[in-house]
């Protein structure tokens, strides 16, 4: 399983946002697609084209003309991982069979695993439930660093 570029980006775009929350550049509206792009490495196309995203998914507000900007639309702690992968791939799930109303798999009438796959897709968006923005946000200490490169 791996997610997509545009939704890492996101996270990397929404991360970037997390840690200017409460900064002097919101208060002055300045923070937008083209500050994140810059301090990310996003390309610029792809960082507006996830700020319509996000903002259509409720995650950031975004102000346009003199004076606009973007912000987030909750506090970094309410803002999931999950949240920000569903606002740019759609609901989670790891097959396409357990998506409501997809039906195109041959397999679907006999398949024996199929009822146990809700239960999969539930851990997996659980587990990205419980990463917050604000832990994404910040700086990983350097013992922490060290413990998940020795779980690689």
């Amino acid at each position: 399983m791996r997610l997509s570029s545009l939704a890492d980006y996101a996270v990397v775009l929404m991360s970037a946002a997390s840690r200017h929350c409460g900064a002097a550049l919101l208060a002055e509206g300045k923070l937008n697609a083209s500050t994140l792009a810059q301090e990310t490495g996003v390309p610029l196309p792809t960082a507006q084209k996830l700020v319509s995203r996000l903002s259509a998914a409720g995650l950031i507000e975004s102000t346009r003309g003199i004076g606009g900007g973007i912000r987030l639309a909750r506090p970094p702690a309410s803002i999931s991982l999950a949240d920000i992968v569903e606002a740019v791939e759609g609901p989670l799930a790891i097959t396409s069979c357990t998506i409501d109303g997809n039906h195109d798999c041959k397999l679907e009438d006999s398949c024996m695993v199929k009822p146990h796959w809700g239960i999969i897709n539930q851990t997996i968006r659980k587990a990205l439930n419980d990463v917050s923005l604000a832990s994404l946000a910040k700086e990983p200490a350097a013992q922490t660093m060290k413990t998940m490169e020795q779980a690689l």
